[in-house]
């Protein structure tokens, strides 16, 4: 920095600003919940950046790389909350959008593998907002709803509250169930196609696609059901990948 003909204060009030506005970033990437999972930097560039510009190291918030917001509200009943910036903890409103923008994003993500169920905990999440706005709970009681909500979210098999057939014991078939009627037996068809023509790798291969979505068409002939609707669903469930 003295090089580049910065004085020593100077260089030293630079550090200190760019150490206080890295913190910044990283309160607002974990409020909005727009966190990357990735190495921030190559071991060379991290080198460069603590030789030339970087001063002491950040202040550690959380492991980003490990856990995300909604997995500290969800894990522990809530305790890891207490790892989260000062300036969150201390501030109830801003505590609550960021855990509420880290919920919302995770619904949205997760959409595709069920529409109908994740719809209805967007539904759930907007009456839980409702409430804390106009101060119709208090905010211990929003916590415990919110911690409730973020649970069944994360683990939507946990969620006692929907009631399935017993023959409706996966994710997969789940959201089948939940998207098609409720019908278990055509659950259960549009299933056994998809497991008993599936082939490996054929995600994105128009013809093993074909495959399925024909073997679907036979197996649901005398349903009203979309083919494209069923292989859209089905595309989403990883466990058919």
């Amino acid at each position: 920095m003295e090089q580049a003909g910065y004085t020593l204060p100077e260089s030293e009030k630079i550090k200190k600003e760019v150490s206080y506005f890295e913190k910044v970033r990283d309160e607002v990437k974990l409020a909005s919940g727009d966190l990357l999972e990735m190495k921030r930097f190559e071991p060379a560039m991290r080198h460069l950046l603590d030789m030339y510009i970087r001063a002491d190291d950040s202040e550690l918030l959380m492991d980003f790389e490990e856990l995300g917001l909604i997995d500290l509200v969800v894990n522990n009943n809530g305790k890891g909350l207490e790892s989260l910036p000062e300036s969150l903890r201390e501030d109830e409103d801003a505590m609550a959008e960021a855990i509420e923008n880290n919920v919302r994003k995770t619904i949205v993500d997760e959409n595709p593998v069920n529409p109908k169920y994740f719809d209805s905990m967007a539904t759930l999440l907007d009456e839980i907002i409702k409430q804390r706005r106009e101060q119709a709970i208090s905010y211990q009681e929003y916590l415990e709803q919110i911690k409730a909500l973020a649970k069944k979210v994360v683990n939507p098999t946990g969620n006692k509250e929907h009631n399935y057939p017993d023959t409706v014991n996966t994710l997969a078939k789940q959201a089948i169930y939940d998207n098609f009627g409720n019908d278990e037996v055509l659950t259960t068809k549009i299933d056994t196609a998809v497991r008993y023509t599936k082939k490996a790798e054929w995600l994105g291969d128009r013809f093993k696609e074909r495959e399925i979505a024909n073997a679907i068409r036979q197996e649901t002939a005398s349903y009203k059901v979309d083919i494209v609707e069923v292989m859209d669903l089905v595309k989403a469930q990883k466990e058919y990948h």
